[in-house]
């Protein structure tokens, strides 16, 4: 079932390299800090999803990470970026509330000159997706409700809040990825009524997700309009995608799984 053509456009992302990622605390269901992660595989994997943006056409700046943040990997909750602006960050936990001035020193140091601090709680892009004219932002768990007003004050685009109901699923953009404009996919279990409806009334393309694709993160993804990366784990969605027209691209992410994180979460795109 292929619908229309789609278009890839090329893209500018932030990313840090996992030089300190470890799980040596628990902030979401994830994370286990009894069981060992391997160092070395997270790099090759973060490595070979550089180059798969790079292969794609994409620009990839990067970050020097920090020693002890071991999830400042997670690149998309460095802040929000449209239009050239930035709405920093601000953690919910204090383990990761350094990464905040480390993603503000970057941006400063690159010549963004509309940079924000955020009053309330808010995760970057871990919490918020850019849907064309609209902005989509997360709460429930790790960003607070509140924040919607400081992004529509800053970037000048409506909000659409959305509740998020699984601990699972504790950014948005675990639960939901924005393919283009007009088309997502989601999974419902994640969302309340309110934020079901919501998202059927913003998109007029759709995609349910499985159990079984959620549940390795499958919607944690980068889509380019056309190309999509995604766990290599999650294969019936590539299938969906493959037939409605997109490109799947599979990467594995299952050492960064283990803190909660896939290709999406390592991944900051510089609007």
């Amino acid at each position: 079932m292929i619908t229309r053509e789609r278009r890839a456009s090329a893209r500018r992302y932030l990313m840090c390299p996992p030089e300190h990622f470890a799980v040596t605390y628990a902030i979401n269901p994830w994370m286990a800090p009894d069981e060992p992660t391997d160092a070395a595989r997270a790099r090759r994997q973060w490595t070979r999803l550089r180059q798969v943006y790079l292969e794609l056409g994409h620009d990839v700046q990067t970050i020097e990470p920090v020693p002890g943040l071991p999830d400042m990997v997670f690149a998309a909750n460095g802040g929000t970026v449209v239009g050239g602006k930035v709405l920093g960050a601000r953690f919910r936990y204090p383990q990761r509330a350094g990464e905040a001035g480390a993603y503000l020193d970057w941006f400063a140091g690159r010549g963004y000159r509309e940079i924000r601090v955020p009053e309330h709680v808010h995760e970057g892009e871990g919490d918020v997706l850019f849907a064309g004219e609209v902005l989509l932002a997360g709460y429930g768990f790790r960003s607070d409700q509140a924040v919607a007003a400081e992004l529509a004050g800053l970037f000048g685009l409506p909000v659409v809040s959305l509740r998020l109901i699984d601990p699972r699923f504790y950014h948005l953009d675990t639960a939901l990825c924005v393919l283009d404009e007009d088309t997502a996919m989601y999974y419902p279990a994640a969302f309340d009524d309110a934020g079901r409806a919501a998202l059927a009334a913003r998109f007029t393309e759709l995609i349910e997700v499985k159990d079984e694709d959620a549940e390795v993160l499958g919607l944690n993804a980068v889509s380019d309009g056309r190309h999509v990366v995604l766990p290599v784990q999650a294969a019936t969605l590539a299938g969906q995608l493959f037939q409605r027209g997109f490109i799947p691209v599979g990467v594995d992410m299952s050492e960064l799984l283990k803190g909660g994180g896939g290709a999406k979460c390592c991944t900051l795109e510089l609007r």
